[in-house]
């Protein structure tokens, strides 16, 4: 073994400090306490923040295909059901659902706003899994009878709508004629709403019935593109580059990831500044490391030069020291990450507790949509943390632990 028995037994002799000792004691409790806490609270922010990280993308990829296809040439396609089935067919594709997408003016007798419209198949609903699941049966029969859109509940609100009522759609696409361009507008009727927990889809999509889209947006017989849905959206790029050898260079591809970057980047610029700010409760617990081993060291000077003229090399005093400052590291970063693991394990629990001890209602399902907290450990994560702080534990105690070292018997023992 690196470390002798002896080195051990005075290491961890060192580490229970005797009455005259006690300041020193007290400030490695508070180096101990320091990496306990900081190592527990970056996995448990971690966690929380992948678990928000992980529910926001799967609300996004909800209403979106992991992989959009569209001509290379910007123009309608016409030939979707041949390229929908040759998608189908590739490995990892859930589904291929041919989409019509257009901007519009929704108005009512109350109000109007922008909107988007996107017509698909009432059986490629249910590939959009928050959408289906927030719509009710008469929702999905009214959808599937070619008659009826879907709006956000909060587009409804907005515009004083409800289930039954008409409402009147404007697009800037309509019919060319010898004078130029006619705008279409057309009134439908409301058969269901949704509300899929994104303010944003909430407000601003409408469903239509992908044969009433086509005519609406007069593009007979054809499609603005195709979503493609996979089983595995974190391997993207492997289907998208397995897309573009069997479709060839007469389409392109557009997947999530290049949708989202700007959000996406934003997600990950805070994840990693919460890092480095939190990282530093750890740092500041190795300085108190630097500090209670230093000053261990000066009142084990006369300790120090006994060893030295018994024998003991200056490598055997280096370790003793060294196994005593990381020794507070080591147990610090275990202790603190079972307790993050314990609290991201029973994170629910510990919130209703604290509500039920406050008062105060500190995650609100109204607002986030959620119907608990999320908290996604990361393996990976988990041992750069405790890699981490074991680091700057065992770096922290490498001064200290030389000075001690290089104590001379003779100067000590002089006074003593």
């Amino acid at each position: 073994m690196i470390f002798k028995p002896v080195e051990r037994l005075l290491a961890f002799r060192y580490l229970r400090a005797r009455r005259e000792e006690g300041f020193i004691s007290v400030i490695a409790w508070f180096s101990f306490a320091g990496i306990t806490l900081g190592v527990a609270t970056l996995i448990i922010v971690m966690s929380v923040m992948n678990g928000f990280r992980t529910e926001l993308i799967n609300r996004i990829l909800g209403l979106n295909g992991h992989i959009g296809v569209f001509s290379a040439t910007s123009q309608p396609l016409t030939d979707y059901n041949r390229v929908a089935l040759k998608l189908a067919e590739l490995p990892n594709v859930i589904a291929a659902t041919p989409q019509v997408q257009g901007q519009v003016m929704a108005s009512s007798s109350r109000a109007q706003t922008g909107a988007v419209v996107r017509g698909v198949s009432w059986s490629d609903l249910a590939a959009r899994k928050p959408l289906w699941d927030s719509l009710s049966q008469q929702a999905i029969a009214a959808f599937r009878d070619d008659k009826h859109i879907l709006i956000g509940e909060t587009m409804a609100f907005r515009l004083g709508l409800k289930i039954g009522d008409k409402m009147t759609l404007l697009s800037a696409s309509g019919r060319t004629t010898a004078f130029g361009s006619i705008p279409s507008k057309r009134t439908f009727t409301i058969g269901g709403l949704f509300k899929v927990g994104m303010h944003e889809y909430d407000n601003s999509f409408i469903f239509m019935p992908l044969s009433q889209a086509q005519s609406f947006f007069h593009l007979p017989e054809a499609v603005s593109g195709i979503e493609v849905y996979s089983d595995a959206p974190l391997k993207i790029d492997l289907l998208r580059r397995a897309i573009a050898i069997n479709l060839g260079g007469e389409y392109r591809q557009f997947d999530w990831q290049e949708r989202n970057k700007s959000f996406l980047n934003a997600l990950n610029v805070e994840r990693n500044v919460m890092f480095i700010i939190l990282t530093l409760i750890i740092l500041v617990a190795a300085f108190n490391i630097v500090s209670s081993m230093i000053m261990l060291v000066r009142s084990k000077n006369a300790d120090i030069a006994v060893l030295r003229s018994m024998g003991a090399s200056s490598g055997t005093v280096m370790r003793v020291f060294l196994i005593t400052g990381a020794s507070i590291g080591v147990i610090g970063t275990f202790v603190g990450t079972m307790l993050g693991l314990l609290f991201c394990w029973q994170i629910d629990a510990i919130k209703r507790f604290i509500e039920g001890l406050s008062g105060a209602e500190l995650f609100s399902a109204e607002i986030y949509y959620l119907s608990k907290l999320p908290a996604i450990v990361d393996p990976s994560e988990v041992l750069t943390v405790v890699t981490m702080a074991f680091v700057l534990s065992l770096v922290a105690s490498l001064y200290p632990a030389w000075r001690a070292s290089h104590i001379a018997p003779a100067e000590v023992l002089r006074y003593e």
